[in-house]
């Protein structure tokens, strides 16, 4: 389906044999034994398995500066969306995604994110794969604030979906869910700018801008100046 330049698309996944049973043997060991730290056994870019297990198991993903989080607990948002603006834990049906949110160092500077990831929807009600777009301000992307950081792996029973976007005509799958109460994750992987294969494409913009723009037309995401 065709999409505006500035949606990136993912990256085609792995297909080789050898690639999908070690992949299959951790994720056996990720439901025998939850809870570990799988970063040794996943060899970078680690977005591939990531991007795999949501593909195939029933997983949902988040991504933090945090490495040392047994449970994640509901936190209030700050979205132009209802669904993204309430107290919960936010999660996505994406492995790139999250990486986003894992990398990018908030707590180095005031920094304004602006950012999505959803699933084109086909006239016959086919989801298309994934497209992407991210954005942090100016000053703060000049600044190159990356670091490492971790992505939990959850369990997607107890989350909700955002609703599908209809826009232009087309439904979209938003890859956003939200659990208003505690989860344990089932695993966690490290990560690190190397590990994120959109860093080159991450778009730097005027939070001001922005803002009034999305006051305006709150339907008009990625509010960009120029729609091309």
């Amino acid at each position: 389906m065709d999409l505006p330049a500035y949606f990136l698309r993912r990256p085609p996944l792995p297909e080789d044999p050898r690639t999908i049973e070690r992949y299959e043997a951790l994720w056996a060991e990720i439901t025998r034994d939850p809870g570990r730290d799988l970063t040794h056994a996943v060899e970078s870019p680690r977005w591939r398995f990531l991007a795999y297990l949501a593909e195939h198991k029933p997983v949902l993903f988040h991504g933090s500066g945090d490495a040392s989080l047994a449970t994640l607990v509901p936190r209030q948002a700050n979205d132009v969306n209802d669904f993204g603006n309430r107290q919960a834990v936010y999660a996505a049906s994406d492995g790139i995604w999250p990486i986003y949110f894992a990398i990018v160092d908030r707590g180095r500077m005031p920094i304004s994110l602006l950012n999505g990831c959803f699933r084109p929807i086909s006239p016959a009600g086919v989801p298309d794969d994934p497209a992407y777009f991210f954005s942090i301000s100016q000053e703060a992307l000049a600044a190159a604030p990356w670091r490492n950081g971790t992505v939990y792996i959850l369990p997607r029973e107890g989350f909700e979906p955002r609703p599908p976007l209809e826009k232009n005509g087309r439904m979209h799958e938003i890859m956003e869910w939200a659990s208003l109460s505690a989860v344990t994750p089932l695993a966690k992987v490290s990560v690190g700018p190397a590990d994120f294969p959109f860093l080159d494409a991450i778009r730097g913009h005027d939070p001001q801008v922005v803002g009034a723009r999305a006051a305006a037309d709150p339907t008009g995401f990625p509010w960009l100046e120029e729609q091309g």
